[in-house]
């Protein structure tokens, strides 16, 4: 069973003041976002790009000569209300990384929000220098994924790997923007020391994650993971506060298709249960007596909601909807992704001590 983490996402650090602070979600509060949205109209594939012989393996100051064009930062700029209900301007840096010559890019969904909303502007920087506003292309708040784009010619991808087939002990370099400090992008080497963990905290549930050893700092939010051969295989975004030398990275496994149906559609569309959950882990389930020790337990089931009409109630657990074994929260909202606003699923459940089937037929959910 993949380890459930608690954790705190890296924000981008707040200039002036230095403060860690937790991630945004979906998001409230805040003054409605004035920054430009871009129509998402590119269907992009993101392949590994031929730039480098995947045999080769790289020292760190290859690997920085190779992804530095490719890694820009991220200014934003917004304003929060204080508890006098008065706006106090705001800025946060963040780090991302140039996908296409088109000029998109990903960061972390944190990264661009200010008290909740989209920031009023963002800036790009370059590494030879030149700046340009980004257009928010689409973000998806559950997997702490967003996709920008700039006007601008020039731009250098960076190459995009896969995790898939490298081992606990691999090394990797990690790039960004850590604590705001001028000048290029922090460096810093380190492992892959796990694989396969899962990052939740408020409404970001991440399966699959990266964790490292290479130090991951304030800023470094939505910057690179990379193998020895400089090819991105995680996007940086959390950090266990207390911990030392625990970071984590979403895979780039599984940010790919969340990037590609950003740059679609501009979001993400998932199927709609109407839920609301909780993870089932063994000690809770050895403390209560419940009949599974991995699954989703249903902590309110909204009337009228697709679940709701489908029989589920509050206190079922969840083990299994349509062919995808349902361990853990990110393993529902990675299938949710994939069956859509009317089709018609079956959920395997566990009610009082006994395992049941339903069919649902899942809706869209509510703006």
């Amino acid at each position: 069973m993949k380890e459930m983490l608690r954790y705190r996402v890296l924000p981008a650090i707040l200039l002036g003041v230095m403060l860690v602070a937790a991630a945004c979600g979906s998001g409230s509060g805040g003054s409605e976002p004035t920054v430009a949205v871009a129509t998402a109209t590119s269907t992009t594939v993101f392949e590994p790009l031929p730039t480098s012989d995947p045999s080769l393996r790289l020292s760190t100051e290859d690997i920085v000569r190779k992804l530095r064009p490719s890694v820009v930062q991220v200014l934003t700029e917004g304003a929060t209300r204080n508890v006098f209900g008065q706006l106090v301007p705001s800025q946060g840096i963040g780090t991302g990384v140039i996908l296409d010559t088109e000029g998109h890019i990903v960061t972390n969904d944190h990264v661009i929000r200010v008290g909740g909303a989209f920031a009023n502007t963002i800036t790009i920087t370059l590494s030879d220098g030149r700046t340009a506003s980004a257009t928010v292309v689409g973000a998806d708040p559950a997997t702490d994924l967003a996709v920008l784009r700039i006007d601008l010619e020039g731009l250098i991808p960076a190459d995009l790997g896969s995790v898939a087939n490298l081992s606990v002990g691999a090394e990797v370099v990690a790039m960004g923007f850590a604590l705001g400090l001028e000048g290029d992008p922090t460096v810093t080497r380190g492992v892959i020391s796990a694989k396969g963990r899962t990052i939740q905290e408020d409404t970001i549930r991440i399966n699959g994650a990266i964790q490292t050893d290479a130090g991951i700092n304030p800023g470094n939010s939505g910057g690179p993971l990379v193998d020895d051969n400089g090819r991105v295989i995680g996007i940086n975004t959390a950090i266990i506060s207390g911990a030392q030398n625990i970071g984590f990275a979403i895979s780039i496994d599984l940010a790919r298709p969340i990037l590609e149906e950003l740059l679609a559609n501009g979001r993400v569309e998932r199927g709609f249960l109407g839920v609301n959950f909780t993870d089932i882990t063994p000690s809770l389930a050895n403390n209560l007596g419940l009949p599974a020790d991995e699954g989703v337990g249903l902590t309110n089931v909204e009337p009228g909601s697709p679940a709701a009409d489908g029989g589920l109630q509050a206190n079922d657990i969840i083990i299994r909807l349509a062919d995808t074994q349902i361990r853990n929260s990110g393993d529902l909202v990675e299938a949710l992704r994939r069956y859509r606003d009317g089709e018609v699923v079956t959920v395997h459940f566990y009610r009082d001590g006994e395992e049941e089937e339903t069919s649902i037929t899942l809706g869209s959910r509510p703006e």
